[in-house]
């Protein structure tokens, strides 16, 4: 039987913050921007106290909690800091899948200090990481991802939580069915519309039933149900695509200012391409608009994106396609079809907005 171990940095962004900077230790923080169309992009836990989270628009932060700090991220410091921790892991196993800068996946069933108690290991990489970063982590092991990252939730912060195989149905079924892998709000509302509320809801309705419903999604539903997750844990990660966007400050609706910003939009989305060789044939245009819509656009090439003047254009003829009457708020400009393998640091999203959901 396999051991895995999900590991989550506990407020990453924040916490980091306020381990730079002894005035903001102790106090409601928010890592994003504070303007009209900020958005929430990490929180401490000082400020979750008054509810605010993350991809809540600052506005609603500030409201919950006027006393809110704002600072704005450091993602180069974030980055430096995940490299360390991702050292950590590998002293372990080179089977670590991370998830994001602040968490990953480490397969130890085989490790390099043989050591047999994947509960000790995950102990010793707590430990590690504060002793490196002065940062703590939550920890859950199981002996597959679905419990696992479940399991590391359980005690946050600084937690350790483990769900061993003779009791994994039975904690599954106790679980909120928000808790599931893949259930987002819409999908919470319609199961809850159709009684599911909790694990064991979930599990008494059959396979069929859930693929009917829910689609192929309903298969891992109904395997999840169960305790049962096959995934392995994946040291490499192929990147699907490219892609890069911006929010304005203000919403436009004439095409020749948008045409200058997916200019800009397109020269930051290519000049990754032309570094990293990257590989795709299917440009995508995204469009939100004042009210929030969200509408994308694509066209395939028989060959590959090779220059910028290829993406530009294609972009700028989807754009001539779409409905300017709304408004437009953000414009982003992506390429798909990756056939190569790259460093997974590289593969974080070229530019980062802060916008409300």
């Amino acid at each position: 039987m396999r051991k895995i171990i999900h590991i989550d940095m506990d407020a990453f962004y924040a916490s980091i913050e306020q381990r730079d900077n002894v005035a903001y230790r102790g106090k409601p923080l928010a890592v994003g921007y504070s303007g009209p169309r900020g958005v929430v992009a990490a929180a401490s836990y000082e400020a979750r106290r008054y509810d605010v989270r993350s991809a809540m628009a600052s506005k609603t932060a500030l409201r919950k909690c006027p006393q809110l700090i704002f600072v704005p991220a450091r993602f180069d410091v974030y980055k430096s800091v995940s490299r360390q921790i991702m050292e950590i892991f590998h002293e372990y196993t080179n089977l670590v899948e991370p998830l994001s800068l602040d968490e990953a996946f480490l397969d130890v069933t085989e490790n390099f200090r043989n050591i047999s108690s994947a509960t000790q290991i995950a102990q010793e990489i707590k430990q590690k990481i504060f002793e490196t970063t002065n940062l703590t982590a939550s920890a859950g092991v199981s002996f597959n991802k679905f419990l696992a990252k479940i399991a590391s939730d359980q005690n946050k912060p600084d937690g350790l939580f483990v769900v061993k195989p003779k009791v994994a149905e039975q904690f599954v079924e106790t679980l909120a069915i928000e808790q599931f892998f893949g259930v987002g709000k819409v999908t919470a509302k319609l199961m809850h519309q159709l009684g599911i509320k909790t694990g064991w809801d979930l599990k008494q309705r059959s396979e069929n039933e859930l693929v009917s419903i829910f689609g192929k999604t309903g298969y891992i539903y109904y395997q999840n149900a169960r305790a049962i997750d096959d995934r392995p844990v994946e040291s490499h990660r192929i990147r699907k695509s490219v892609s890069s966007e911006t929010t304005f400050d203000r919403d436009i609706d004439n095409l020749e200012e948008l045409a200058i910003i997916l200019d800009e939009v397109a020269k930051d989305a290519f000049a990754y391409i032309d570094k990293k060789g990257f590989k795709g044939r299917t440009v995508t245009l995204k469009i939100k608009y004042a009210n929030f819509k969200i509408i994308t656009r694509s066209q395939t090439f028989a060959n590959y994106i090779t220059n910028y003047d290829t993406l530009y254009k294609a972009g700028y003829e989807l754009l001539q396609n779409v409905d300017l009457s709304p408004k437009i708020r953000l414009i982003g400009l992506g390429v798909k079809n990756n056939e190569n393998d790259i460093d997974w640091y590289d593969a974080i999203q070229l530019r980062i907005n802060f916008e409300e959901d």
